[in-house]
């Protein structure tokens, strides 16, 4: 039975590196806030040495010559006073660049850890799309040999149609991550399928579908076609990806082309699992927005449920496409946003050609 598959939780290692940042941050408001409350006992101490200065300097000059010595002694302890301001001043200065240094710095190294995580879970959640969706290529050109179909197209009739169905109908028993499977005559006409208990196709025309027509100029049953994330109606109108092969006489490979079977697969079962369980923390996914986008930016999977719905700008991302994957932080209506891209790495000889995109909203 097919199964799939879903992203490792991330290491240990990345839970210490976000440890130890937030610890940097901790520790340079920690200082910061140290620094301040010294600086102000240090003003308060000052106040009140001036404020002692002033009156021992007006009851020395009450004295006569008997208080000169002593406003020699208050007017140096108001120099010594105004010095300590002033080196208090510069202190506060010279510390107040270096804690906003530290800052910055502990803002880049959380920019740069948490940007190389959210790439690496983009890369994992692409890699496992590909990873399952190469089988379903494997599966149409094998099913595509099956007898019962070669039969059905061959000699059409009522019984080998709904031999064919029996036949389909176990293949989907053994596969669950499909919605059905259809077999379609030259012109279109779908002639058998799967689940004809539920899904009532039998009679519909696919010869507009876009993998009917890869499926039927196929130069050999090794080829295969494919339609990316659409709502069909053969399904009731679900989200499918569509994979075809060209059924050929006697089920070999360069036979004369008799038709078409079509796998109608069951995306939202595998992507949105795979969004919505990417490994982030609550507080991560409550700011966070996980998809699967096309080269143009349409929305294919999204943890926000907005599935050929919304389209993202990535326009600011095609650096990073160009690599295969990448960060960068950027004003999303005004908030800065980290921006973490992976490409379709392919598996074995298949490829989605897709992008793997988490947005995350930062300073909330």
């Amino acid at each position: 039975m097919a199964t799939q598959q879903t992203p490792p939780p991330h290491s240990a290692k990345t839970d210490s590196f976000d440890n130890w940042i937030e610890s940097i941050r901790h520790l340079s408001k920690s200082i910061s806030s140290k620094m301040n409350n010294s600086l102000r006992q240090i003003d308060d101490i000052n106040m009140r040495v001036r404020l002692l200065s002033f009156n021992a300097q007006i009851q020395a000059a009450k004295a006569g010559d008997a208080g000169r010595t002593f406003a020699v002694v208050a007017n140096e302890i108001g120099n010594l006073s105004t010095n300590t301001a002033q080196v208090a001043e510069g202190l506060a200065e010279e510390t107040k660049h270096d804690i906003t240094q530290l800052s910055e710095i502990s803002d880049r190294l959380d920019s740069v850890v948490r940007g190389g995580r959210l790439v690496d879970l983009a890369l994992t959640n692409i890699d496992l799309i590909d990873r399952n969706l190469y089988e379903r290529s494997c599966d149409v050109r094998w099913w595509a040999t099956d007898a019962s179909a070669v039969n059905a197209l061959s000699s059409p009739g009522t019984d080998s149609s709904r031999h064919a169905c029996d036949r389909l109908g176990v293949i989907l028993n053994a596969y669950t991550v499909y919605y059905d499977i259809v077999l379609c005559d030259l012109n279109g006409t779908v002639i058998a399928n799967g689940r004809s208990g539920k899904y009532k196709s039998i009679g519909m025309n696919v010869a507009a579908n876009e993998w009917f027509r890869k499926a039927r100029t196929s130069a050999s049953g090794d080829d295969f076609g494919f339609e990316t994330v659409h709502a069909s109606p053969l399904v009731q109108g679900q989200h499918i990806l569509a994979y075809s092969c060209g059924v050929r006489r006697d089920g070999q490979p360069n036979g004369e082309l008799i038709g078409v079977l079509g796998i109608l697969f069951n995306w939202e079962a595998l992507a949105q699992t795979i969004v919505h369980r990417t490994p982030l923390s609550q507080s991560e996914k409550e700011v966070s927005r996980v998809c699967i986008i096309d080269p143009s930016g349409t929305i294919l999977a999204d943890s926000k449920n907005a599935i050929l719905k919304d389209r993202v700008n990535i326009s600011h991302l095609e650096s990073f496409i160009l690599q295969g994957k990448g960060f960068t932080i950027a004003e999303d209506h005004g908030i800065p946003t980290l921006f973490a891209i992976a490409n379709a790495p392919g598996y074995e000889t298949y490829s989605t050609g897709w992008h793997s995109l988490i947005i995350q909203t930062l300073g909330t």
